[in-house]
């Protein structure tokens, strides 16, 4: 069984045991939290899709660590100018690992 899931203004598929890395959730480590944003069920050749969310549908995950991607460097240049900028970014995360779907 699989969902496709919506957090953090992404949409994720995921499958129970998955670890997947969300934007970042205020929720403690080992904390339980439920997803109830989902778009889409399926399950073999069944497949029950949501205007826009599935009714009842639930998807229930367990807070595994926060943390930070690697940094992305961006760098704007005018040529022939004497203009450049360096800047970088790092964004946070939350690791979730999925324990259940329910529709």
């Amino acid at each position: 069984m699989y969902a496709v899931i919506k957090t953090g203004g992404k949409q994720y598929r995921v499958a129970a045991g998955q670890k997947i890395k969300v934007e970042q959730i205020p929720a403690d480590v080992g904390s339980e939290i439920t997803l109830d944003q989902v778009l889409m069920v399926g399950e073999g050749e069944s497949v029950k899709i949501g205007t826009p969310v599935v009714s009842g549908a639930a998807v229930k995950a367990t807070v595994v660590s926060h943390g930070r991607h690697d940094k992305v460097k961006i760098f704007k240049m005018r040529r022939r100018k004497h203009y450049q900028k360096h800047q970088g970014h790092r964004q946070n995360y939350t690791e979730i690992r999925i324990e259940a779907i329910s529709a």
